[in-house]
């Protein structure tokens, strides 16, 4: 980008802030001083001067107009102030060569002021729009649609005029289904983006192959672990390295089976929304947060949900389920989600985004993130399974619980004992959920 190409639009807003005063209104206070004061000074008694007020005139101009314009207006005043000491007699006296000086030097200093605020505002306007370019590269929109499912977003930052804080979310397509992840670094606001932006960058590197969950999540262990340790010794902050951390939920949506594979890394549980319910899925296996997993010896387990055709997946931080009342009591969620499970994700994110602000005692002080994923049903799907229907082998696996959530643990490797099911001979170790087909390659 060339700084033709930014300097253009700066000056058009520039220019659309100046016509936003209100027209040539702003121009009568300055041009009836500047005629009326030799007006009045000449039926005035001689002890009664009023050209010390012609200051006004250049000062309100320099307020809402450029330099060249504050230089005329001052012009015009000096011009002012001469014809009504000509009038009097008195142009040449002490008293109106001072008001002279004082009225030029002054004129002269509001043009010097209005053109220093021009260039500030100039650069102001540059660099919030390199900000805005940097956070929108580091925080992309997330898009309306991804393979079968439909997708709404809403972003809040803690920190005023950014678009981006310690909150995160994304979505990637591998060949044959949705991943999408949101979290919550530690920290807020400006303070926590190069943590955001590692948590981020890792997974856009590593979600489009078509390796399997956990492996998905174990690599973002990995990276976020190096990138925060790399960070924090190139910012000599060494110290609190352990103490930075993320929070997040992985979340894979297969094109061709009403499910969802979770794993939760020590964050708020999804909803599932789906007739007028709004159901917290909790998994079994919740793991560490993401930099801390190196802190126990154990391997990512995913969790499957039924996620029917029209259902609906609300992800979100603790930036919104911890959002208080006057009386300190948390937003309820779950409740103010389940009155809306027949909204389409668009109108269900603005419906909660405005009654949390309606909500809250104040402005909001934490970064806030949320996702709503809707399943839609393709036209001409040749199996595309009933609303309700959960896959036979959903029901009938061995790992499936009562509830009909698939607890897998493939991904530990053979374990016996109590309470640890054996691996299906169908299951290969490692291999997670993933019963339908052997992964396709990365392409």
């Amino acid at each position: 980008m060339t700084a033709a190409t930014i300097t253009t639009p700066l000056g058009q807003i520039l220019r659309s802030w100046r016509r936003s005063a209100p027209g040539p209104l702003w121009l009568v206070v300055p041009l009836v001083l500047i005629v009326a004061i030799p007006v009045a000074d000449h039926f005035l008694p001689p002890d009664i001067h009023l050209a010390h007020l012609l200051i006004v005139a250049p000062a309100v101009t320099s307020v809402v107009a450029g330099p060249r314009l504050t230089a005329l207006i001052g012009g015009l005043a000096v011009a002012s102030l001469i014809v009504a000491g000509a009038e009097r007699g008195v142009l040449t006296t002490e008293n109106v060569l001072v008001e002279f000086g004082s009225l030029a030097a002054l004129s002269a200093l509001l043009v010097i002021f209005s053109l220093l605020r021009d260039r500030l505002w100039l650069e102001l306007l540059r660099a919030r729009s390199v900000s805005d370019a940097t956070q929108s590269v580091v925080l992309r929109p997330l898009p309306d649609r991804a393979g079968p499912v439909s997708i709404a977003s809403e972003y809040r930052s803690a920190e005023a005029d950014t678009r981006i804080g310690g909150d995160l979310y994304a979505v990637a397509r591998a060949s044959d289904s949705t991943r999408l992840v949101i979290g919550d670094v530690r920290g807020k606001g400006l303070s926590s983006i190069s943590d955001t932006a590692i948590m981020l960058g890792a997974f856009r590197a590593a979600a489009h192959r078509q390796s399997p969950l956990p492996e998905l999540v174990a690599y973002l262990e990995g990276a976020v672990r190096w990138g925060l340790a790399e960070f924090s010794e190139s910012s000599g902050s060494e110290a609190d390295v352990g103490e930075r951390f993320v929070t997040a939920v992985v979340v894979d949506i297969p094109d061709n089976e009403p499910v969802v594979h979770v794993i939760n890394c020590g964050h708020p549980p999804p909803l599932l929304l789906r007739n007028a319910t709004a159901t917290a899925l909790n998994v079994p296996a919740p793991a560490l947060p993401l930099g801390l997993g190196g802190l126990v010896d154990d391997s990512y387990v995913q969790a499957t949900f039924p996620f029917a055709y029209g259902d609906r997946l609300l992800l979100y931080t603790d930036g919104v389920s911890e959002t208080r009342d006057g009386q300190g009591t948390f937003y309820p969620l779950a409740e103010r989600a389940a009155a809306w499970t027949d909204q389409a994700p668009g109108p269900l994110v603005q419906k909660i985004t405005a009654d949390l602000k309606a909500y809250a005692a104040g402005p909001l002080n934490d970064d806030m993130a949320m996702i709503v994923v809707q399943r839609d049903e393709t036209p001409g799907s040749p199996s595309t399974p009933s609303r309700q229907q959960v896959p036979h082998h959903d029901r009938h696996h061995p790992d499936a619980a009562a509830d009909g959530v698939v607890h897998s643990d493939g991904d530990r490797g053979p374990t016996h004992g109590p309470g640890r099911p054996h691996p299906h001979p169908s299951h290969p170790a490692g291999a997670g959920n993933n019963w339908r087909l052997a992964p396709k390659t990365a392409e």
